[in-house]
């Protein structure tokens, strides 16, 4: 009996079956939990493609016009019809109340810092705007109980736990709009006060036409500048002169970022503009069989002969377009034209006939019956095959360039329109003699109404101890919802792009 005992005691038959009966649980759950995990990383992958998506869809409208959080919004919203296996909810289709979009103003420094779904980081700094204007982020979260939620196949509660599995994916895109075709020049704001209930930003002035026909005169200073005023901005280019004559800055620059510069002669600027209007100065002399360095089609500027400088005739037999009335130093801007006889002297002399009453087709109100603009009076000439005719004698002069060599110039693109940016430059004074960045007030397409000319004009126009007289111009078009979308749909150029 005793030898029976022994012999069952140390009997080890079936102890796999004892072994697998208490793990089999265990195991089971491991493989639940597998498989679980494996389907939250599914989940999470796509639903992350997914905020990624709506992300850089509202991101991409926020301009920063009025309408932008609307677009957004739209955006969003048009997004999400499509269909998706990963909700239940309708006809398998995501829904708002699946997650939490929030428009922010920026973004913490370093990835590092948490951002929550209402946009407050993990140091309390809200970031959050509903100022369409003011955002340029888009923040959209996936919410704990939306389409991140789903059921467990591992039976978490019969451990105290939740069946429930909450994945919550987010995404922050931001708007960037650069500017790539404009010259490395900041023009300051004529419209900006010290007072800011009267001040306008260039957009709202050209929208009420507050801009249209007027001259504006601008001029290099070396210091606190303000309405009448220019300045330099940063490029990749080692010739300032290079980049106004050929006009493209050599690199694109964020809309929201520029960063002033100093330095540089104004002779390069002058020389530059001259090269549209058939001038070659200096060592650019070697430049007038360069197409880069063509003049505009229509080059009328009041001169008889002469291909280096803008030297115009004082005996009234030929006329360049005429300047403004009652110019204001402080503001950088002359009077509107006001009456179809201000072009009846500049039509007769340079055409022989009277004045046509040319519409005014660029005029942002919508009044074609207004007086016409310098623009308006120029682009009349080339669309009537005008630019030939002879002013009077002596001069006999024409619009057609004779000092170029190279191949025709073309009317399109205009090379007497040119882009630069607006500084509010009274806001912005500390920034721009400190040379850091700013953000402009928006940017203009300008028309140059007449070569630049030396204040002594016997010396060579690069000689920097000859004095300057001002740029004269006409503002063309803006960018922004009230423009003529001549500037926008060829300047510049929009991105969205994902930060977290």
């Amino acid at each position: 009996m005793l030898r029976t005992i022994r012999k069952f005691w140390h009997d080890q038959r079936g102890i796999a079956m004892i072994l697998v009966s208490v793990m089999l649980p265990l195991l089971v759950g491991f493989a639940l939990l597998a498989i679980d995990m494996s389907r939250a990383n599914g989940l999470h992958s796509d639903l992350q493609k997914g905020v990624d998506a709506l992300a850089i869809a509202a991101a991409s409208e926020l301009d920063g016009r009025s309408d932008s959080i609307v677009r957004a919004n739209t955006a969003v919203t048009t997004l999400i019809d499509n269909g998706t296996l990963f909700s239940t909810a309708g006809s398998h289709t995501i829904v708002p109340a699946d997650f939490t979009v929030t428009y922010l103003t920026g973004i913490p420094a370093s990835d590092d810092t948490a951002l929550s779904a209402a946009g407050v980081d993990a140091n309390g700094t809200n970031w959050a705007s509903t100022d369409p204007t003011a955002v340029s982020f888009a923040e959209v979260t996936v919410n704990a109980s939306g389409a991140g939620a789903f059921d467990t196949i591992f039976p978490a509660s019969f451990l105290g736990g939740n069946d429930t599995m909450a994945i919550q994916p987010q995404a922050v895109a931001g708007f960037v709009q650069s500017i790539c075709e404009t010259v490395p020049l900041f023009m300051c704001n004529p419209f900006e006060t010290t007072t800011p209930a009267t001040s306008q930003t260039i957009q709202q002035a050209f929208a009420s036409g507050a801009t249209y026909g007027r001259e504006f005169r601008i001029l290099k200073v070396d210091s606190n500048p303000g309405p009448g005023n220019f300045g330099l901005i940063d490029n990749n280019l080692s010739s300032l002169r290079d980049a106004i004559a050929i006009g493209t800055s050599g690199t694109c620059y964020n809309r929201n970022a520029l960063t002033t510069k100093t330095g540089v002669t104004l002779g390069q600027v002058n020389t530059g503009l001259n090269v549209r209007f058939d001038l070659y100065s200096g060592s650019l002399n070697k430049n007038n069989k360069d197409f880069n360095y063509r003049p505009a089609s229509n080059v009328r500027k009041g001169q008889k002969t002469g291909c280096s400088k803008y030297d115009p005739v004082t005996d009234g037999t030929a006329l360049p377009l005429p300047p403004g009335t009652n110019y204001v130093d402080s503001k950088g801007m002359s009077d509107p034209i006001t009456s179809q006889s201000f072009w009846n002297s500049y039509w007769s002399v340079n055409h022989g006939t009277t004045y046509p009453n040319i519409p005014s087709a660029t005029n942002p109100t919508g009044n074609k019956t207004a007086p016409a603009s310098r623009y308006d009076v120029y682009k009349y000439e080339i669309a009537n095959n005008l630019v030939g005719d002879k002013s009077m004698a002596p001069t006999k002069e024409t619009g057609n360039p004779s000092c170029y060599k190279g191949d025709t110039p073309t009317p399109d693109p205009d090379r007497r329109r040119l882009n630069m940016a607006i500084v509010n430059c009274i806001a912005n004074q500390g920034k721009i003699n400190g040379h850091v960045q700013l953000r402009p007030d928006g940017y203009v397409s300008v028309f140059v109404n007449t070569p630049v000319q030396k204040q002594d004009n016997t010396k060579d126009p690069e000689d920097p101890t000859a004095g300057e007289k001002p740029i004269s111009l006409e503002i063309v078009d803006v960018d922004g919802a009230f423009a003529n979308n001549t500037l926008v749909d060829k300047a510049f150029r929009n991105e969205a792009q994902l930060y977290r």
